[in-house]
């Protein structure tokens, strides 16, 4: 009776080891490969043959299913210029320009990495509805409310640490091999609601 209480020890044991071990790897390993492009941050190993299991588990555990780099390109980006989560309750403007890709697009995902829960229809630009004005430039209000924007993400319901992502669809090689040379766009804090920082 004794060996088998040993026994059974170990192996739950083990599996608390393992468990544990697995988890604290997914952690850590969400920041392999993790790479800044001005405020964006892009993961190399996303979408790529060389993602070893870690990286797998991490893409199943947080749901981007994630197509090949020779296919697209994954940019996100969670605080503002200053280092702050990303929230509803503030006014953003992002700007830029033509990038290294057949097609682009950023997306708006509330914190639970899906999209707001709202009616406004408005969760993305892309370059084929942003407009630009005569330098191919384009500029986006990140906000709650449309107000006068003409290019509008919106970001109501999605609550304090919501994320943006620039996806870069077909891009050209040299974003693929040098991704800090992309020319992200780039977002600026316009103000939040009480005056709040």
């Amino acid at each position: 009776m004794k060996r088998l209480l040993f026994w059974l020890s170990a192996i739950v044991l083990g599996v608390a080891v393992g468990a544990g071990g697995a988890v604290a790897a997914m952690g850590m390993g969400a920041r392999m490969g993790v790479e800044q492009v001005g405020g964006w941050t892009i993961n190399r190993l996303a979408g790529s043959t060389a993602a070893d299991p870690v990286t797998r588990a991490i893409v199943a555990r947080v749901g981007l299913l994630a197509l090949a780099q020779e296919e697209t390109i994954y940019l996100q980006m969670t605080r503002d210029e200053a280092g702050r989560p990303l929230r509803e309750a503030c006014r953003y403007e992002l700007t830029g320009g033509a990038l290294p890709a057949r097609w682009w697009a950023v997306t708006i995902y509330a914190g639970d990495n899906y999209l707001p829960v709202n009616h406004d229809d408005a969760f993305s630009v892309d370059a084929s509805r942003a407009q630009t004005d005569a330098a191919g430039r384009w500029r986006a209000e990140v906000q709650a409310e449309r107000g006068d924007a003409t290019n509008w993400i919106s970001s109501r319901a999605a609550g304090e640490g919501f994320s943006l992502t620039l996806r870069l669809y077909n891009p050209e090689d040299a974003a693929r091999t040098r991704p800090r040379g992309i020319p992200v766009p780039t977002l600026r804090t316009i103000g939040c609601a009480g005056g709040a920082p």
